[in-house]
């Protein structure tokens, strides 16, 4: 199985305010090592050809939330839950990944 991480971080805003550019090279660096390190041992799950796509991003507390985006057996769901829960990652709530507000 493959697994991918991506950081979902805020835009870059011109000029860039030094915490957002510290907090996203954080969750840039915090999904590189979930992917590598937390769930390595994903990649040898049976069938090798499915992957798992997980989203990690901030939530308006500034911890780290994970939600996976993609189908996959529940008890991959589960791996990827326990590690997060080791790491104190909360699951993203949100049934949608973008919530757009009318101004």
């Amino acid at each position: 199985m493959t697994v991918t991480v991506l950081a979902i971080t805020e835009p870059e805003i011109k000029p860039a305010a030094p915490l957002s550019k510290v907090m996203n090279e954080r969750l840039q660096r915090l999904a590189k090592v979930l992917q590598d390190e937390h769930l390595s041992s994903l990649s040898t799950v049976e069938p090798l050809y499915e992957d798992v796509v997980i989203y990690i991003s901030y939530n308006k507390n500034y911890a780290v939330r994970w939600r996976i985006v993609n189908d996959v057996p529940i008890d991959t769901e589960n791996r990827v839950a326990k590690e997060c829960d080791k790491l104190g990652y909360i699951k993203w709530k949100t049934e949608t990944l973008n919530i757009f507000k009318a101004p």
